[in-house]
């Protein structure tokens, strides 16, 4: 069994000037979000990607995100396991923030730790006062935190998947996330529960989660925040063949949205739903088209920042130097290349870096755009016989030529873009069965989203 983490919490607050939404998490300090940040750690299928450090990703709508520090992490744990999973991100009460993660390195789920790695934040531009906190002496793990702030109680609550005999989700109650309470069941519906999530909307706190029995994830909710006054409201959710990691975002527009992590058929691929109303069992499963994760992220959490936040942790640790292609029909493939063919495969593969490309000035015209393979920066996209490879820039106008396209806005969709042949301007760049050619593009729908992508990374 994989362990899971995403987790988000925030309650709405009152609109601020001229009506626009200002959403906080945990009924943190009020102030006009407009961005969001994710926290993660990452994985690939045969582990090529696996880095267990803390990794942030920035988004403008929630959806589409931007990994960091060329999605390196940005800090390690330095003691206990030397690493961490399920990473998560909370605003506090006077608006700084704090990190809590699992204190676990790879895959080795049979290892045991009581503690949980912390860093506090003031802009999320750096990270200090590292240090894990003991949530219990039980012979158990530690594993997938969330916290949210608890009114009622004037604490924090840290909730966390336990086993006291049973899988259930622990609390520990704290002021200053260094000394905690003793620990206590927060929720135990009768069978193994993972991945708590929680999320604090007006009067009433949310709790998603995945069922340990039969795979699915589902919500509770409760008036209180107390433990063990959580009922479940909502029927069970999945796409793909597993999925854990349940996370719960409010957006800052007032919808909903929740992500989850698939591990199965491949390791690892984000699914997602929306929902205009969090109280009633309405989720709509969100197309694959709308929105792309960070590279090999895995078991994150998102927070609501404002606009200066966003402009700073971009200035700090800085976007990518590389771009994926993602196609428009076939959202869940992307471009790459694989023996020297230009292909169109499914998300997730290793080696990863295959999808990574340079867009750099049009090698035959510095006003249109070349491909550079980043794993083989000698070798760039070209056609050959309509056929496109990947080859050694051999720097003849020939190659030059084939290697360069124009950029144009997308043929099925002006959001996205089309890339036109610099020598054959009557062909595009598309797929046919998955392979990448420069060919003609008819007025049919097919055709047009054949040769359709969303340039991100």
């Amino acid at each position: 069994m994989t362990i899971s983490r995403r987790t988000f919490t925030r309650a709405a607050v009152a609109a601020v000037a001229a009506g626009a939404a200002a959403t906080t998490r945990a009924g943190a300090d009020t102030r006009a979000n407009s961005a969001y940040l994710m926290t993660y750690f990452t994985e690939s299928p045969q582990m090529v990607g696996a880095d267990y450090g803390l990794h942030l990703a920035v988004s403008r709508d929630g959806l589409n995100w931007t990994p960091l520090n060329q999605n390196n992490p940005v800090v390690t744990p330095t003691a206990g396991e030397l690493g961490l999973r399920d990473p998560f991100v909370l605003r506090k009460q006077d608006g700084t923030f704090v990190v809590l993660a699992t204190d676990l390195r790879g895959t080795d789920f049979s290892r045991i730790s009581q503690y949980l790695h912390v860093w506090d934040s003031t802009n999320l531009t750096s990270f200090s006062n590292y240090r894990r906190i003991r949530m219990h002496t039980l012979n158990t793990h530690t594993w997938a935190p969330t916290a949210f702030w608890d009114a009622a109680r004037g604490q924090y609550g840290i909730v966390y998947s336990a086993n006291n005999g049973q899988d259930v989700f622990m609390v520990n109650y704290t002021s200053d996330f260094r000394t905690v309470s003793s620990p206590q069941v927060f929720f135990s519906p009768g069978f193994g529960v993972l991945d708590g999530d929680i999320v604090v909307d007006g009067g009433t706190t949310y709790l998603y989660y995945k069922n340990l029995g039969n795979g699915y994830l589902y919500g509770a909710r409760s008036t209180t925040a107390a433990p063990n006054s959580f009922t479940t409201y909502t029927s069970g959710l999945r796409q793909g063949n597993s999925i854990e990691a349940p996370l719960l975002l409010r957006t800052n527009e007032g919808g909903w949205r929740l992500w989850g992590d698939s591990f199965s058929p491949v390791n690892n691929d984000y699914y997602a739903w929306s929902s205009g109303n969090i109280t009633a069992n309405s989720w709509s499963v969100l197309n694959q088209r709308d929105y792309t994760p960070p590279l090999n992220a895995k078991h994150g959490s998102m927070v609501g920042i404002t606009d200066a936040e966003y402009s700073a942790v971009v200035s700090r640790w800085g976007s990518p130097g590389w771009v994926r292609l993602k196609s428009s029909n076939y959202p869940d493939r992307f471009v790459r290349h694989a023996d020297n063919v230009g292909r169109l495969d499914a998300y997730p593969f290793d080696p990863y870096q295959d999808q990574l490309w340079r867009m750099v000035a049009g090698l035959a015209d510095s006003s249109g755009v070349s491909f550079q393979s980043v794993n083989y920066p000698d070798r760039y996209l070209r056609h050959y016989d309509y056929a496109i490879r990947l080859d050694v820039n051999d720097n003849t106008a020939a190659f030059r030529g084939d290697a360069t396209f124009t950029r144009v806005a997308g043929l099925a969709d002006s959001s996205w873009t089309s890339f036109r042949s610099y020598n054959y301007p009557d062909r595009y760049l598309r797929h046919a069965d998955f392979l990448l050619r420069v060919d003609p593009v008819g007025t049919a729908a097919t055709d047009r989203q054949d040769a359709t992508f969303r340039v991100t990374s």
